[in-house]
């Protein structure tokens, strides 16, 4: 029997699980603690990260049905995505166009906020590498549309399934769809599978007794307390 090759999606899954995963004791940028992080600018920066992103975001887009014209979205996240996805729309023949979205006009030249692509009307795709709260996902969506942008579609690599984003993505987003390529649990369960063993902090305790944690997965265990 000839083995199947794995897709770009599923390539991409397991370099997220294996560079961009990592297990201990985070600030989230919207101030909560987390017991993981994902760095996504781990995959999407990565030489064959890239081409993997822009192949399975690109694939993604086409199933989509979105016909877009160009793909942007807030700088810094989305930067890496748009470039990789644009290089590899052209090399498929169907460009997409990349555009970005600064955090705030520039107070210099011309003063503007999107960059890159910039021709109206136009169909565009809004990315994002993780979304947690949602908050860069929703400056994106409303800076493409003030500038006269059509949204087609919105989607982001990572979708942490907390603080209310998915609904609030989903809400600023419509009536366009809003897709997330992985939940975190996906690229968790992806990273125990396949990954290095759990990293935590030297200091961790037992969250049952003061003995030094070994494991925390699902929670900081000792020897006695681990699953």
């Amino acid at each position: 029997m000839v083995k199947r090759m794995a897709t770009a999606r599923e390539q991409l899954l397991s370099m997220l699980a294996e560079k961009s995963f990592c297990l201990g004791e985070f600030k989230l940028s919207s101030g909560g603690i987390s017991d993981y992080y994902i760095d996504c600018r781990l995959t999407t920066l990565d030489a064959a990260g890239a081409r993997l992103t822009g192949e399975a975001v690109f694939d993604e887009i086409r199933k989509r049905d979105w016909h877009a014209n160009a793909i942007g979205g807030l700088t810094l996240g989305a930067d890496p995505i748009v470039v990789a996805t644009a290089i590899i729309s052209a090399q498929r023949g169907k460009p997409l166009h990349g555009f970005l979205v600064r955090k705030a006009e520039k107070a210099h030249g011309t003063g503007q906020r999107i960059e890159g692509f910039r021709q109206k009307p136009a169909r565009v795709v809004i990315v994002d590498d993780v979304c947690t709260t949602g908050a860069s996902t929703i400056q994106a969506i409303e800076a493409a549309r003030e500038f006269g942008f059509d949204v087609a579609g919105v989607l982001c690599l990572v979708e942490r399934e907390e603080a209310g984003g998915r609904a609030t993505v989903a809400k600023a987003a419509a009536p366009a769809e809003f897709v997330a390529m992985f939940t975190a649990n996906d690229v968790r369960a992806e990273h125990v599978k396949y990954g290095p063993p759990p990293i935590f902090a030297v200091s961790a305790k037992c969250d049952f007794c003061d003995r030094p944690a070994v494991t925390n997965t699902p929670g900081n265990r000792c020897e006695v307390h681990r699953p």
